[in-house]
């Protein structure tokens, strides 16, 4: 009996804040329900985690983060290179002789 009891008391504690809208977490809610922030991120979308009144993070699926980031393969590159309105602009680096050090054996 005792131990519903603390049990249901904590569920209360975590529960009492202010009402924010579906989504947003306050910083000590969000590290009190880490486990609830990050299921709701991948089933939900976004949450984002204010901090003082400000928005400061936003918590993301990692699949949402590498479609907004994009594969770091360089095709961007690639492709904005090609797309130039200068494609005969030659732009390999010049490469100089470096001086050789002798070396006593």
């Amino acid at each position: 009996m005792r131990q519903a009891a603390k049990r249901d008391n904590l569920v209360i504690m975590t529960r009492k804040s202010k009402s924010l809208a579906p989504g947003r977490w306050l910083l000590q809610d969000a590290k009190a329900r880490f486990s609830e922030v990050v299921r709701r991120a991948r089933s939900e979308g976004p949450q984002l985690v204010t901090v003082h009144g400000r928005d400061e993070v936003v918590i993301v699926a990692a699949d949402e983060f590498r479609r907004m980031n994009g594969e770091a393969t360089g095709a961007a590159l690639i492709a904005v290179m090609q797309a130039s309105p200068s494609p005969d602009i030659d732009i390999e680096p010049v490469r100089g002789a470096f001086p050789v050090r002798g070396v006593d054996l």
